[in-house]
């Protein structure tokens, strides 16, 4: 499975969730997820399964695919019940 994280410049903020991907799946005990960052204008549906933006580029992200929507990009409680569906989902735990 392949997750990422898309921002408006692919800097700072995706990589932050990114790296809160990777903690959230190492509490969970999940290996095996690949997770990226990218900003919005390289991310293509090809790179990822399913792709986590903050609320402002939601409009902008739909042609991705699978686009899970952050009310914010801050919140490890809010990621962490999002990417634990996403994976519950894909039958990894």
């Amino acid at each position: 499975m392949r997750l990422a994280a898309v921002c408006g410049s692919g800097l700072g903020s995706s990589f932050m969730v990114e790296m809160n991907i990777q903690t959230i799946l190492k509490e969970l005990s999940i290996s095996g997820v690949d997770v990226q960052h990218y900003d919005v204008g390289s991310a293509s549906p090809d790179l990822a399964d399913v792709f986590f933006v903050g609320g402002d580029l939601a409009d902008s992200t739909m042609h991705l695919g699978r686009v899970v929507v952050l009310n914010s990009i801050i919140d490890m409680d809010e990621l962490r019940e999002k990417v634990t569906a996403v994976v519950k989902e894909a039958g990894l735990m």
